[in-house]
Parts: structure tokens; sequence; C-alpha cells
């Protein structure tokens, strides 16, 4: 059956492929646009884009970085580990396929993972490994073209930005008087995009027909889910190296809107935030973008997570800011429920486990990467917090492993309980959360004791990445202790 979908013909529409002169109407959906095509000679590096793509360096390069991603493998079974050697006996037919524009992928592996807060599923679409190698080279030969001429407030999947710079971005407008915003998120956004809207916006800059065609036949891949490979109509696959590039080619056309109009705004991939003076001109440029996606873009906005409030109420790639007069940065408080509902997944998956090695080998790395990501909180409150949390979870991971009264009794008369404080703490009827908070268990497990083992502390780990950005923007020479 997976045969049968990789033979299949995909026919791409005269509009994806471009034109000196285009139709005003030329997304073949009836959306009524104007577009002005300036007559030019393609330059060499958009009409002979296939040579580019498949040129050594290039392909080392994307193999490279094929490799240290590592990732699942796709329908066919092949993994990271294998490549290579397939490539030594396939990539001069795959070469000569690529240039003669007559390669077509394979069929991609569809899964389904939660959402953050468990908010239902997220569809991943999961190409094999040689064809997440060819699309890592196509998005390196297309992303100089188009790059340069993405907006400044554009900051997702781009080379040398990032949610850091649009978070230090948006308090910018904010200490400037925008202190409403326009908080923006697409419905299903990569599941729903037009590929004729898409490839429209494509071929106004790539002229090599053998690039829009394989481009075109990689949206248009069956994916293969319960046995089944189904067509795909719509939406670029998450789980590609091209989706991200090419929702920036279609959203881009959001951000120059918004600029023509003279917004100040922040978007990173499909979450857009439009800084406004107050609740009533927020109100209605949410009515008039909404409408502009629907009619240019054939996007839709989600109404459940779009909203026009205060900054201070809403959030932005998991940040907030405060009521100050000059806003400081924080943590928001779903951001907050979000990483306790991970943690609690993890301490259930460690009962029985040995306790410093679950520190060392499972916490440590997740506390780390989330603190490195939170490292522009100004409001610290929340990671002492965290960490006192955290040390209690421990305690009651610990009592529930101690399990009998005479182990629980032996254990905190180890560690400096009283005998008889030790038997009536032991011997109690509370369940072990009541008892991960007692003073007994409190006494006995002190932080310096979590220390010993290694635990990453929050609040100090912060500190010490704040101050190396200090260090850093400075030129000071100090090391961090």
């Amino acid at each position: 059956m997976i045969e049968k979908a990789h033979a299949k013909r995909v026919e791409i529409p005269e509009s994806c492929l471009g034109s000196s002169e285009r139709n005003s109407r030329g997304t073949g959906m009836g959306v009524s646009e104007k577009i002005t095509v300036r007559k030019e000679n393609p330059s060499p590096e958009m009409s002979k884009l296939m040579e580019q793509v498949v040129e050594q360096s290039n392909m080392r390069k994307a193999l490279k970085r094929v490799e240290q991603n590592r990732g699942a493998s796709g329908v066919d079974e092949m993994t990271v580990a294998d490549l290579r050697e397939c490539l030594k006996a396939e990539w001069p037919r795959i070469k000569v396929e690529l240039l003669k524009g007559s390669y077509r992928p394979q069929a991609i592996r569809e899964v389904e993972i939660p959402k953050p807060g468990g908010k239902g599923m997220r569809k991943l679409g999961i190409p094999t490994v040689v064809d997440r190698m060819i699309q890592q080279a196509m998005l390196q030969a297309l992303s100089p073209i188009f790059d340069p001429e993405f907006s400044e407030s554009s900051y997702g999947f781009r080379p040398n930005r990032s949610a850091h710079q649009a978070v230090v971005k948006a308090r910018e407008y904010v200490q400037k008087g925008k202190r409403w915003v326009v908080d923006m998120d697409l419905e299903k956004f990569f599941d729903r995009v037009n590929h004729d809207v898409l490839m429209s916006r494509v071929a106004r800059k790539v002229k090599d027909r053998r690039a829009i065609a394989l481009l075109y036949r990689y949206l248009q891949a069956g994916a293969l889910k319960a046995g089944i490979v189904e067509a795909r109509q719509e939406g670029t696959p998450q789980g590609g190296p091209l989706s991200p590039l090419l929702s920036n080619i279609l959203l881009d056309e959001l951000d120059k809107e918004l600029e023509r109009r003279g917004h100040v705004f922040c978007r990173y991939a499909d979450d857009c935030n439009i800084y406004v003076g107050s609740k009533q001109a927020g109100e209605k440029v949410m009515k008039s973008v909404e409408k502009f996606l629907e009619k240019r873009l054939r996007l839709k906005v989600n109404r459940d997570k779009s909203a026009v409030g205060r900054v201070e109420r809403r959030k932005f790639l998991g940040y907030s800011m405060t009521f100050d007069r000059n806003p400081r940065i924080k943590i928001a408080e779903e951001t907050v429920k979000r990483i306790k509902r991970k943690l609690r997944e993890c301490f259930r998956s460690a009962q029985g486990r040995n306790l410093g090695r679950f520190i060392l080998e499972d916490l440590n790395p997740l506390l780390k990467g989330w603190v490195n990501y939170f490292r522009l909180a100004e409001v610290r409150g929340i990671f002492e917090e965290l960490d006192g949390w955290i040390r209690r979870r421990l305690r009651c991971m610990v009592w529930r492993q101690m399990k009998r009264t005479w182990t629980r009794t032996k254990r905190l008369l180890s560690l400096g309980i009283e005998k008889n404080r030790a038997f009536r703490s032991a011997a109690n009827q509370r369940g072990p959360w009541w008892n991960s908070g007692a003073s007994h268990m409190n006494e006995a497990f002190k932080k310096i004791y979590f220390d010993r083992l290694g635990l990453v502390s929050l609040l100090t780990e912060l500190r010490q990445l704040q101050f190396t950005s200090r260090t850093a923007v400075y030129g000071t020479v100090r090391t961090v202790v």
C-alpha cells in the first residue's frame, strides 16, 4: 500500500509554478487578491536551485544535521544510523532524480502527541530519514532567499533569532505605553495551510520548477496511519525540516500587512501578539486582522486561545509581565502549572528507583532545561517556591519507599530525630503527602541533604545564568562559582 502511494503521480497546479504574468486570482480558491509582480530575469540562485540543493557541501551539511537531530524512523523503518550506508548505494540514483525533477517522496508516518496542558492531541508527520535529509538540504538553499526579507518582528524558526528576543521586544512595546495586547493564535495552523496559497507565495521568488514541484510533492505526500495511506489536501506536517520555513513564508504576508497598517507586534510561528494602547483599539484590530487572515490566507483564528486583554493577564511564549509602570518579566501562572504537571509525571515514574540516580539522570536535566529557557524572569519568588515544592515531592517519594513503621523509625533516628519523636512520627496514620510537609521530615531531610545528592536549585541556577549573561554583556572576565 505504501508503494502504491509512493508511485502515485501528484499533479501540480500551474498557479504554484509561477509565471511572469500572474492572474490576480491566481490562488484558484476564489480569493480576490491583487499581486504586483515585477518583470525581472530570475537570478541563477533562483532558477538553478536544485543544483545548489544537491551540491556536495550542502548535502554533507544536511546529512550531519539530520544525524545530530536523530529522530524516529519513517514508514520505511530506516534509522538515522543506517542512513550513510543507504546513501552509498542509493544517492547516485536519488541525485539524478532530483536534478531531473522526477524524485517522489515517500509517505510520512503520522503520530499524535499530547498538547501542553493535556488539551487535545497534536499531529506529527515523520518523513523517512532520506526525505528528512533532502528537506534539510532544501531548507539550507531556500533560507538565504527568503529569510533576509522576513519581517524584523518575526522571531520563530529563524537563524540568530529566538523566543527570548521576542519577549524582550514585547516588553519594550509595553514600556512605551502599549499596555493592551491582541493575543492571536491560529487554529490548527500546521494542519490547515492551503497548499495553493502557500505555493503561490513560494513561486514569487523560486523560479526553478523542479524545486517548486518537489516542495509541492512534500506537501501532498500521503500520511500512513494505522496501516493506511491517506492523501493530504492541506497542511504542512510538523516533523519535517521544511515545515517551519514554509509557515514563515505564508505568515510573512500577515507581518507585512501589520507593518503597512503601522502596528507594533511580535510573532513566533503561529503565535502573534499585537500591542495597542486601549481595549477598543485592540478589539478593532482583532476584527480586521481576523478578516484578513480568512480572506487572504485561508486561515482561521482560534477563538478559545485568542483574546484582547491587558498584557499582565496574558502570556507570551510562557512569560508574562508585572503591573509596574516599568514592567518586569515573570513566568506566567499557566506555565508554572504546566511544569508542576510534568514533574508529577516524572515523580510517579520514579517510584522504587534509587533517589540519587533519579535526581541526576531524570530530574536535573529537566530542571536545567526549564530554568535555562526562563532565565529572563526578573520575578524570582516562583523559583524559590518551586524549589521547596520539589524537595517536598522528594520527601514524599522517600516516605513511600520506607513503607514500614520500623524502617521509617530507624531512618529518622539515623538522621538525628529524637527517639520518641521518631517512633511517634513513623507510626502516625497520615498519608505520604502530609508527612512530606511535616516537621520531622523537614528536619531529617533538610535542603543540604538534597544538595549532597546533586539536586539542582532553580533559584541558584537562575542567578548563575543571569550573572553569566551580565558578564557576557559587559565583558567582565569573572567566573561564576
